[in-house]
């Protein structure tokens, strides 16, 4: 048996003789366990409610009957994003942005719903997802492994006694390395059938076991910093202090400091203030339900030269539903600009806090787990694009089918009598212009694409540790 394995397998026997280390294992064990079950039954559930209740929107959308066009405009539609396989291990940003759009004429809804579901069913032990504890407990636990692994042998006596018969310090710094890395082998195991899981749910094996190897280089780097310290350090209080010290840095102090910070330096306005500025920018395009509005002498001018005729009534279409399409246009055109420049300042924010991964592994797992998940904020915005997409679709396809098929002066007598409203109406089967949305997370190729720059940096975090613990074995002394 080669040294390095006989190392490895005698600090297991410490650790399996150890209660403190068992009960320890056995704790993150159960809650790996109980998290991974819940989470995956609860995303499995909502994914199969949302996309029954995209079904069920577009159908009683279908079934309503003749109405007038421009009331189907306000009658509206829901979009659904249902969470994506990987959601069962990273929910994301899932949690506070909501996964469902109410679209109508003339507005842009915010996302709603947010998942407080999960909330109510778990209390306080909501955030406590798969992915939380492998970012924050599982480092815990091999710094409890891992704090003294060299430092036991230098307080035994042993370390002396191992140099002196010619074992360099690096084959005994690898023994302790293996037996770290058999724990983390062991605890990747729930990981890979989470991943495997989500597989079966329609994932794609390449994201599904990015995702493991994403997490697998994570935990090494976790080990080697923990080996590195116990080969650097001489009191194993000390040792288990400062790595105490690290863990609180990377996992708590820095993710909240580059919160604040990426805020500070990305000044993104809140939606109030976004929309009183847009409504006085608004209020210059003109009222889309008054045809007469000033604002539209321009567009009427044009429109009675194409069509050679000297009044609105003489159009061969609905002079009202020009100017429904025309105004929604326009104030589409303005929503958008702003709602881009919105997603704008949030992704800088996002690209900021992303690069403190260079001081928190914590910080870069969780941007690489979010991206290759689909669970991240660029989902999100892509999302408010395509139901905004849908939006204007059905919006514009009604303003045309009210310019087209409902006669002007039917329209502007609507309300004379019940008579007069009931021939003011289309036929329902205009209401077939609603497009299918079924929103799907972008490709694995795309997504690995996102969380390129926040793998590398894990991987530099690992090289570095690594690098340092064979350095510091080389030049161990008694």
């Amino acid at each position: 048996m080669s040294s390095v394995r006989r190392i490895a397998r005698e600090e297991w026997r410490l650790w399996l003789r150890s209660k403190v280390v068992v009960a320890a294992a056995l704790i993150v064990a159960v809650l790996i366990a109980v998290t991974s079950i819940l989470t995956a039954n609860r995303i499995a559930n909502e994914q199969a409610q949302r996309v029954e209740q995209q079904v069920a929107a577009e159908q009683t959308f279908f079934a309503q009957p003749d109405r007038h066009p421009h009331r189907m405009v306000h009658y509206g539609h829901y979009a659904f994003r249902p969470p994506p396989p990987l959601a069962v291990f990273e929910p994301g940003v899932d949690a506070v942005t909501g996964q469902s759009i109410f679209l109508e004429g003339h507005r842009q809804n915010t996302a709603m719903f947010a998942d407080t579901k999960a909330a109510a069913d778990l209390g306080g032990f909501a955030a406590l997802t798969p992915a939380s504890l492998y970012q924050l407990f599982l480092p815990l636990l091999l710094i409890v492994l891992g704090h003294a692994l060299f430092l036991r042998e230098r307080e035994s006596g042993t370390l002396a006694v191992i140099l002196a018969q010619g074992l360099p310090g690096t084959k005994l710094a690898l023994g302790k390395a293996a037996a770290l890395l058999a724990v983390i082998a062991m605890f990747m195991l729930p990981l890979i059938a989470v991943a495997a899981y989500s597989v079966t749910l329609g994932e794609r094996m390449l994201a599904a076991f990015s995702l493991v190897g994403g997490y697998f280089v994570y935990l090494c780097a976790w080990g080697a910093i923990v080996l590195a310290a116990s080969v650097l350090l001489t009191q194993r209080a000390v040792s288990l202090g400062v790595l105490i010290f690290v863990w609180l840095f990377a996992a708590l102090i820095v993710p909240r400091f580059a919160i604040n910070a990426s805020s500070a330096a990305v000044d993104a306005p809140g939606k109030i203030e976004s929309d009183l500025i847009m409504l006085a920018e608004q209020r210059k395009l003109g009222d889309g339900h008054n045809a007469a509005d000033p604002a539209f002498m321009q567009l009427q001018a044009e429109v009675l030269e194409q069509y050679d005729v000297e009044t609105i009534e003489e159009l061969p279409i609905n002079w009202r539903g020009v100017v429904a399409a025309y105004s929604e246009a326009e104030l589409t055109d303005l929503l958008n600009s702003y709602a881009e420049e919105r997603m704008r300042l949030e992704a800088s924010q996002s690209r900021i806090f992303g690069l403190f991964g260079l001081l928190s592994p914590t910080i870069a797992v969780s941007s690489a787990s979010r991206a290759i998940a689909g669970t991240d904020l660029a989902t999100h915005h892509r999302f408010l694009r395509e139901s905004e997409a849908l939006r204007f679709g059905f919006v514009q396809a009604l303003n045309e089918k009210h310019a087209a098929e409902l006669d002007y002066a039917i329209d502007m007598n609507r309300n004379a009598d019940e008579a007069a409203r009931l021939r003011a109406r289309v036929n329902a089967s205009a209401w077939q212009v609603l497009d299918e949305f079924r929103f799907a997370p972008d490709g694995a190729d795309e997504r690995l694409g996102r969380a390129g720059g926040s793998l590398g940096i894990l991987l530099a975090w690992l090289l570095a540790a690594g690098g340092i613990v064979l350095v510091a074995a080389r030049r161990v002394r008694l």
